[in-house]
């Protein structure tokens, strides 16, 4: 309720002080099919994409509709160096090899979200940004200075779609024939007054899902979703502007997307399982979200004053259980089962505001500062039913975790322009983080001792400075050079769910980043041609890393890694009805520096030896490369436009999006835990009238049906009779029509 209040008064407060003048702040791509320009605010101003000194990609509001994108999994496919790591409804995005992992659930995030300008750190803050979007903008590397929040990998910033000026509204459904379900959103926008546009959006999925449970007859996992935004814009003079946000999301998942399979063979990802609820009830997920912002701009003179308010809520709750069936298994059946659940409540309030210089001037420069404050609390439940020669526990355990942060952070970036061509940027965040966290547990019932039941509390403060400096020249008016060096960092925090967690085992350290990075951007009419170079190392890198053996997390800082990659995109856009663009990176990712890391597979036991704590503590993994990361990634876009008749055009989108293969197993399990290169095909055939007032659609996604594993672990004799790999199944095939009306 604290939360909610400082929200409301902080809203007051702002209308109240800025209650005076400045243009919209508009947040809107521009995406023409021939100039290839699109507007971008990855700098805090309005800029096109190419003359951004960054290594990004921008996905268009337009594109991620016609490709059918859902969610960041789906948008990894187009963005090259970008991956996403599939697991239990705890997805976590990496960008250059780099991200959090979803085992410890109060990591912040090294690829933070923005959405609307509001720090999303976790997972479950927004459930599915993707509808009715302006854009996605990508930012690879380190971006402390102007987004700060942990973003020691990168950002992601998504833009929804802003209220117009003229009345507009659509209407879209499908149907997929694969899942056995279908979708509808939509959207209405127009004026309200001569100074107060809406824009309401919403969505509903309802799906079947993609994998069979031979246990109950029904495909998992079945998706229930209803989304809506409100977008109200105010705009009482050409000196103010003021917009309010709200979107509410509730998600009701029902089964999972694991699937069994032997440990000794190499996997045989298949889309059927069979699993029978469990003692904490039926599996799966469901939640509420609740995002809510207000952005204000009130021109003084020919500075621009910003504030972003923002709230943000999320409860839910996940319930895991694990495929009980190997395929053609001796005996059938087994009888064990371990299952799991993670309730989870967090609420988050948010204040910035910065001061813009005008551009054009010899120095221009950005000043702000920056507040948050949240609370978040994560039970776990974790129960075993063993019945085998070996053991026979039955029971029930519970943990507790608290936590609250609070942030401050001061910031600035200037740019020297010291000739029409050459420009210095340089840039520096301070940031103060402030933790407290507490970590208990019971035994609900059972007389079992395989998990210990422990306490821990702790209180920790840091301070982090995020410095950097970039120098960009203007080779001609179509080329442009740009060299950066820069640092970013990510809090450290607290083990939130790994039992027996004590106070010596209850904290890890910040993370920090630095990145050394050239690039050029070129266009020369109908092509545009960007590339990147990069070399980025990590020192106390946060990791958690699952051991087979005990069945335990391991959470805590690996001393260092690095990442050494080229990225590149190329657009060619002949003719208004043809264009294409595909996308390549390459990276060498290595730990150079892992003391106390859990043993990998392909470690013999004179080696390493899992179970044995003091064999661990000297294990030492440098050289090794990081799991879930591919050397080689990218996509192929081909689009298509075609006139049949004066009224009636087609039009036609193919993509190849591939990835070479790695690793998707903590112990990097050559057997069971890796991943062969791939290649997904999708598609996108549609017709429509000359105006795209109405249009019917072809939509395939994934058409050769590729199965793919976004995580497997294994689990361990005796929790299982037989020891099996558990592979987090990625979506299958998707065909579908789609039918909409603009009007």
């Amino acid at each position: 309720m604290k939360v909610r209040n400082q929200f409301l008064l902080s809203g007051v407060a702002v209308a109240a002080m800025l209650g005076g003048a400045a243009p919209a702040y508009a947040q809107v791509a521009t995406d023409d099919s021939y100039s290839n320009e699109i507007i971008v605010t990855a700098q805090k101003r309005e800029q096109s994409l190419q003359d951004v000194p960054i290594s990004m990609e921008v996905v268009t509001g337009d594109k991620i509709k016609e490709l059918g994108v859902n969610d960041f999994a789906d948008m990894a496919a187009y963005v090259p160096n970008v991956a996403v790591q599939t697991t239990a409804g705890n997805d976590v995005i990496y960008i250059r090899g780099f991200g959090s992992p979803p085992a410890n659930f109060s990591f912040d995030q090294a690829v933070s979200l923005y959405i609307d300008g509001v720090y999303a750190g976790r997972s479950r803050q927004t459930q599915a940004p993707f509808f009715d979007l302006g854009r996605v903008e990508v930012l690879r590397g380190p971006q402390g200075t102007l987004f700060g929040k942990n973003t020691a990998a990168g950002a992601i910033s998504v833009v929804s779609a802003a209220p117009t000026r003229e009345f507009e509204g659509s209407l879209t459904g499908s149907y997929d024939f694969e899942y056995d379900g279908f979708q509808i959103s939509g959207h209405v926008s127009g004026p309200i007054s001569d100074t107060l546009s809406l824009r309401v959006a919403g969505r509903i999925v309802d799906n079947n899902g993609y994998i069979l449970n031979r246990a109950t007859g029904q495909k998992n996992p079945q998706t229930k979703q209803q989304l809506i935004r409100l977008t109200a814009l105010w705009e009482p003079s050409s000196d103010f502007d003021f917009t309010a946000r709200v979107e509410y999301g509730n998600q009701d998942i029902k089964g999972g997307v694991t699937v069994s399979d032997s440990a000794t063979v190499t996997p045989r990802l298949r889309q059927d399982r069979f699993l029978e609820d469990s003692a904490l009830g039926q599996e799966g997920i469901r939640g509420e979200t609740l995002i809510a912002s207000g952005t204000a701009n009130l021109k003084l003179g020919d500075y621009t004053l910003t504030s972003i308010t923002g709230y943000s809520w999320f409860d839910s709750a996940m319930v895991n259980g694990f495929d009980q069936t190997l395929p053609n298994p001796p005996g059938g059946v087994t009888n064990n089962s371990v299952y799991n659940s993670y309730p989870e409540n967090f609420d988050q309030f948010s204040q910035e505001i910065r001061l813009s210089s005008p551009v054009g001037q010899p120095f221009e420069f950005i000043v702000g500062a920056y507040y948050d404050q949240s609370d978040y609390h994560l039970d776990q439940f974790g129960g075993f039913n063993i019945n085998n020669s070996a053991l026979n526990y039955f029971g029930l355990l519970r943990t507790f975790f608290d936590q609250q942060t609070e942030s401050f952070s001061i910031f600035g970036q200037t740019t020297w322009n010291a000739s029409d061509r050459l420009r210095f940027i340089g840039s520096l965040r301070y940031t103060h983080t402030k933790k407290e966290a507490t970590f208990d547990g019971e035994r609900i019932y059972g007389p079992f001792n395989l998990r210990p039941i422990t306490q821990a509390q702790g209180k920790r403060k840091e301070n982090n400075v995020d410095p950097s400096i970039t120098a960009q020249y203007d080779i001609s008016d179509d080329v442009m050079v740009y060299a950066t060096y820069g640092r970013g960092s990510k809090s450290g925090g607290f083990v939130s769910n790994t039992y027996g967690t004590t106070d010596a085992t209850f904290q890890y350290e910040p993370e920090k980043s630095r990145n050394i990075e050239g690039g050029v951007r070129a266009s020369f009419g109908a092509i545009t041609a960007n590339v990147s170079v990069y070399d980025t190392k990590f020192t106390n890198l946060q990791v958690s890393v699952y051991n087979p053996t005990t069945s335990t997390y391991q959470t805590g800082n690996a001393a260092s890694a690095a990442s050494t990659g080229i990225e590149s995109t190329i657009v060619i856009r002949p003719s208004r009805s043809f264009d294409l663009t595909a996308s390549l990176a390459y990276q060498d990712i290595r730990y150079l520096d892992y003391p106390g890391a859990a043993c990998l597979a392909t470690q013999p036991i004179t080696e390493c030896n899992p179970g044995s704590p003091a064999s661990i503590a000297a294990n030492n993994i440098a050289g090794a490369p990081l799991p879930y990361v591919s050397d080689w990634s990218g996509s192929v876009q081909a689009h298509s436009w075609l006139p049949l008749t004066s009224s009636l055009e087609l039009d036609v989108t193919g993509v190849v999006s591939f990835r070479s293969g790695y690793f998707n197993s903590d112990n990097q399990s050559p057997i069971y835990g890796y991943q062969n290169s791939f290649a997904k095909v999708d598609l996108r055939v549609q017709l429509s009238d000359a105006d795209k007032r109405w249009h019917l659609a072809f939509v395939g996604r994934n058409l050769t049906n590729k199965l793919t594993a976004g995580s497997v672990f294994r689990l361990p004799f005796p929790i299982t009779n037989t020891t099996r790999s558990i592979h987090y199944v990625e979506p299958a095939r998707s065909i579908a029509i789609e039918a909409g009306v603009k009007f």
